[in-house]
């Protein structure tokens, strides 16, 4: 990696930190540009090089969230349904700042909706609607009705200050997967 591109990640870094920081301070409508920059310590023109505007930040800040989410999964297709869940719970306790920020924001329902078509995704493979315990449901409807219990059920635990370990949240919501897949 050249010196340049880890001047370019730096920055990066520096503005996106800023700008969760920022959103934990204050709604997503009352931040500016200049605020990130102020924040950041880098110039307004600088933020323009690299995002379009705050919405961009944010969409693209909830992209690389939901990226590293799918690798996850890649790397825990073999596991079963708890201990591929830990990772994610994992992941979502060490980000804790940022989900627990934007849930608290006005991109809530933009992480929401984009979390939730991600999750239906990652499931879509493990729904048989052929044989088993849901043979002859509707597979959308099954889809949708555990894609948002796991989505809120992940939404809960952050708002609630991850309100159990992230060990109990994955053996539990395993559990119910495993009963009801």
């Amino acid at each position: 990696m050249s010196k340049i591109d880890r001047r370019i990640l730096k920055t990066q870094e520096a503005i996106k930190n800023a700008f969760i920081g920022l959103m934990a301070e204050k709604s997503f409508d009352q931040i500016t540009i200049q605020d990130i920059s102020d924040k950041a310590n880098v110039g307004r023109r600088t933020i323009y090089d690299h995002y379009m505007d705050k919405f961009d930040l944010l969409a693209r800040l909830i992209e690389e969230h939901i990226s590293e989410l799918r690798k996850l999964c890649r790397s825990t297709a073999d596991l079963s349904f708890a201990e591929g869940n830990l990772m994610w719970f994992e992941y979502f306790e060490r980000n804790y700042s940022f989900f627990s920020t934007l849930l608290a924001s006005k991109g809530a329902p933009a992480f929401r909706s984009q979390f939730l078509e991600f999750v239906i995704e990652e499931l879509e493979l493990d729904v048989d609607v052929a044989e088993g315990i849901n043979q002859g449901m509707s597979k959308d409807l099954v889809l949708n009705f555990f894609g948002a219990a796991i989505v809120e059920t992940i939404i809960g635990w952050i708002n609630n200050g991850l309100s159990e370990p992230s060990k109990v949240m994955a053996e539990q919501v395993g559990i119910l997967l495993d009963r009801n897949l």
